[in-house]
């Protein structure tokens, strides 16, 4: 079960760096990009070496999903809500839309070829799923109102 938990969380590690941006994820929390690797890396030599908790909350706090702390609460058979709007976010209208549903997209494709790997979806991974596809029409919900916005205005 230790094995399934760490390969999990280590996942869920990669998945947040891979948010932000390795680049950025270096910067934000002041380790290196090795080191990150090494987090969520599945070779041997790095089986018990783990994301502290001060860098997924630095992580999490610039993500667009606070991916570590959704896979604990998976774990515990709990489940996390959280509000997306964040306060000074930007709004960068239909571009930022169309940058903002193609990385959503991304990680739902992400998120179906890890649940699928096995050939069968846990309920874990069909929630994980659902969710990904909740943020999916979120954002095209905005980028509906933006586009309706936009044919308004002329």
């Amino acid at each position: 079960m230790a094995d399934t938990i760490g390969s999990y969380l280590k996942k869920h590690s990669e998945a947040l760096v891979k948010d932000i941006g390795i680049e950025a994820a270096a910067e934000v929390c002041g380790k290196s990009k090795a080191t990150l690797g090494r987090y969520y890396s599945s070779d041997p030599e790095h089986a018990e070496r783990h994301m502290p908790i001060d860098v997924v909350a630095r992580l999490e706090a610039v993500a667009q999903v606070p991916h570590v702390t959704m896979a604990l609460a998976e774990l515990g058979g709990l489940t996390v809500s959280y509000d997306e709007e964040r306060r000074n976010a930007r709004s960068g209208g239909i571009n930022s839309d169309v940058v903002a549903l193609s990385q959503r997209f991304a990680m739902l494709m992400g998120e179906y070829h890890q649940s699928i790997a096995d050939g069968k979806i846990t309920i874990n991974e069909a929630k994980r799923l659902l969710s990904e596809t909740q943020a999916l029409q979120r954002v095209l919900l905005e980028m509906k109102m933006h586009l309706e916005e936009e044919a308004a205005a002329r």
